[in-house]
């Protein structure tokens, strides 16, 4: 398998009609999957329901990643990503993420920090692996 990395993961979570949530966190997450953003940590089923939330808020967005690394099972990345609301406004955050892959490449820890650069008050809620 090839590993993960934070576009396709966001691509497939977020930005590819007709892709199951279901099949797009197999692809990308772990079962025993956790996130920690802004300091508040999470498990699988709770970032699906997060992702399920997203999903019904957003029409369009796309992701820039800025500076990408990895070492063996080690992923790190500054990304920006934007956002359509189906209300029509725009939202852009900004993340700093830290990972560690499973062997088979997909992500198994997320620890990462948003910063909301443009958008809604309430847009900072809505802190993805992004």
């Amino acid at each position: 398998m090839t590993p993960t990395d934070i576009t396709r993961a966001i691509n497939d979570l977020l930005f590819t009609p007709g892709l199951g949530l279901e099949e797009a966190i197999d692809r990308h997450f772990t079962a025993d999957y956790r996130q920690r953003t802004n300091g508040v940590w999470s498990d699988r089923a709770s970032f699906a329901q997060h992702m399920t939330r997203l999903r019904s808020l957003i029409r369009s967005g796309h992701i820039e990643v800025h500076d990408e690394l990895r070492d063996g099972l080690r992923y790190a990345d500054r990304h920006t990503v934007t956002l359509g609301h189906h209300d029509g406004h725009t939202s852009r955050t900004e993340v700093y993420l830290f990972a560690h892959l499973a062997p088979d490449g997909r992500f198994r820890c997320v620890e990462e920090t948003t910063l909301l650069v443009t958008g809604r008050t309430d847009d900072q809620n809505l802190g993805l692996i992004t």
